[in-house]
């Protein structure tokens, strides 16, 4: 064919270091492989994070967009949206023994902030 590269089958070669690798050491080297690939994937995500991504999260623990909104702008405005404002929620709903749900409604009427802000720039993890 006229103007195509012709690929040279190199898989023989390629596969050499692979060749007397038994099942079980092939199934080991694909998971380490799999895992170095998506190791950086794993730390974006756990790094970065965005008010629609929180916003969905919310809205999976059983609050409304309409409740989600507000809990993702009070996370901002006080700098806490990088520990996951479910994971805020969540811990005001530990610390104070309550049901998340109403920790989650107390906190859009503007309790508990400052607890949230203790226990994450607090240095508590």
């Amino acid at each position: 064919m006229k103007g195509y590269i012709k690929r040279e089958d190199d898989f023989q070669n390629r596969r050499k270091h692979l060749a007397k690798l038994s099942d079980e050491e092939l199934k080991q080297r694909f998971w380490e492989l799999a895992e170095e690939t998506v190791k950086p994937l794993l730390e974006l995500a756990r790094t970065h994070t965005t008010p629609s991504i929180e916003r969905s999260v919310l809205l999976r623990m059983g609050f409304s967009s309409l409740e989600a909104k507000p809990l993702v702008e009070g996370a901002i405005d006080r700098g806490l949206i990088g520990k996951g404002v479910g994971h805020i929620v969540y811990r005001i709903s530990n610390e104070k023994k309550i049901p998340l749900r109403q920790a989650g409604l107390e906190m859009i009427e503007g309790k508990h902030w400052d607890d949230a802000v203790a226990i994450f720039k607090g240095g508590e993890k």
